[in-house]
């Protein structure tokens, strides 16, 4: 776990069996960790769409008498440079489309604070390295990161499976890469959550597989059934979520799986010799 005010955050919320409406406070307090110990309840609430005694509700879950104890003990963990709107930057007004962008850059920012520990992302290379074959799951809103991670991972690793596709033929293709050997399973889960994936995780994990999860938080509802859940926030800012973060974890997982496989260079190389003999791309 990082030791960014994010991750200190984190830490404080582990443990504790929360509400999803506590869930939604939890995940806004994460994303504003630099805002959140001056922020009233009613500003907190405001924040995270919630009513102001959810938030004195979520302060008693976390074992404090109110909210006033649970941000004196956030100024406390705080760093001292802190302060009320440091979490985008100076109070300049910007306009709709540029505080979205500002938000996003402030997503990549606490990605690059969550990386600082490179364990998680380095143990997921492995576990993803050594499946063969590797299914990597994704449907509706998650569908584009995980068709995008397929497609990178396909030129390194010997056998990825796309699962975009929800229905009943869902768990046969997970019982599919079971019998063919695969021991891992890569998901990415976002926004809004559909419930097949949740089921799915759930059905992957009996079968015996490693789930690694890439979701916009570590209180989403796959959490439970993630062996390993590497937390990148999305922007919430326009009518529909942006994922720069998602993304850009996902492309850090592919450097760390094909750090673990021996023959990637080859395989790109190759892949390299037959494009340029095929003239594939227009340089």
């Amino acid at each position: 776990m990082s030791d960014s005010p994010a991750g200190r955050l984190q830490a404080l919320f582990e443990g504790h069996r929360l509400t999803p409406t506590q869930r939604r406070i939890a995940h806004c307090m994460v994303r504003r960790a630099g805002d959140v110990p001056f922020l009233s309840s009613v500003e907190l609430a405001e924040l995270a769409g919630v009513s102001q005694p959810s938030v004195t509700r979520f302060a008693v879950a976390l074992g404090f008498d109110g909210y006033p104890a649970l941000r004196r003990h956030l100024r406390e963990v705080a760093p001292p440079e802190a302060g009320p709107g440091t979490g985008t930057g100076g109070g300049e007004e910007h306009n709709e489309y540029q505080q979205a962008v500002l938000a996003e850059i402030e997503n990549l920012r606490h990605l690059a604070g969550l990386l600082a520990d490179p364990g998680p992302v380095e143990r997921a290379g492995r576990l993803l390295a050594r499946s063969r074959p590797l299914p990597v799951l994704g449907l509706r809103a998650a569908s584009s990161q995980a068709r995008g991670f397929a497609y990178f991972a396909a030129k390194v690793h010997p056998d990825v499976r796309l699962l975009d596709e929800g229905g009943s033929m869902l768990t046969d293709r997970i019982d599919a890469a079971v019998r063919a050997g695969a021991t891992a399973l890569l998901c990415f889960a976002l926004p809004r959550h559909p419930r097949e994936v949740v089921e799915a995780l759930e059905y992957a994990r009996a079968a015996g597989l490693t789930v690694v999860t890439v979701a916009d938080s570590a209180f989403a509802p796959v959490a439970a059934h993630s062996d390993l859940l590497i937390p990148a926030a999305v922007g919430t800012g326009l009518a529909f979520d942006t994922a720069c973060a998602p993304m850009m974890l996902g492309r850090v997982l592919l450097e760390a799986m094909a750090d673990e496989l021996p023959d990637a260079q080859a395989r790109l190389e190759e892949f390299d010799a037959k494009a340029a003999a095929r003239g594939l791309f227009v340089e």
